[in-house]
């Protein structure tokens, strides 16, 4: 339900909760926001309740004009229904390469060794010659540089887009490797 041009950013946060170590910050919010929030437009359009589903967009949206947004959910909860055979849709020869790059993407993330790094960062340090004090900054350095790269993150993913984050993050990520 989130405005387009923030759910970039609200992803993001998610993220931002996992890097500075309160994972169950997100699973708190989400538990009780699965309790308290009402249904989506989307979920009623597609139970047929669509009178419902116009008049709870307007309120999210706060206008009355939603005639626009509301076609396109209408229309892509239409698409929807017409496909037959979801996951055996994805072998097809078209979403091979989405496929390809839905395993190869977290293949490489976790091939850079970073969760090994944030994890067991001080003991890393210290295996590698590092006295204690210094292993201990070193992992602090690591987490900031980490916290800091997901605040730019949120700050321009709906600016730049997610497609240009990806590809400089992977430039980055090929150079330091």
């Amino acid at each position: 339900m989130a405005p387009y041009r923030y759910r970039g950013a609200l992803n993001i946060g998610f993220q931002l909760s996992i890097t500075v170590g309160g994972a169950m910050v997100p699973a708190l919010i989400i538990t009780v926001g699965s309790l308290i929030l009402p249904d989506t437009p989307n979920s009623m359009i597609e139970r047929g309740q669509t009178e419902e589903a116009k008049a709870k967009l307007k309120r999210i949206r706060g206008v009355d004009d939603v005639d626009e947004e509301f076609r396109d959910l209408v229309a892509a909860s239409d698409a929807s229904k017409l496909v037959e055979h979801p996951w055996g849709n994805l072998l097809q020869r078209k979403y091979r390469p989405h496929l390809t790059m839905a395993i190869l993407i977290p293949f490489f993330q976790q091939l850079t060794g970073i969760n090994v790094i944030m994890f067991y960062a001080p003991v890393l340090f210290n295996t590698i010659g590092f006295e204690d004090d210094a292993s201990l900054m070193s992992a602090v350095i690591t987490g900031a540089v980490n916290v800091g790269a997901t605040l730019v993150s949120i700050y321009g993913v709906d600016k730049w887009g997610r497609r240009f984050l990806f590809l400089e993050g992977g430039v980055q990520m090929l150079i330091c490797q």
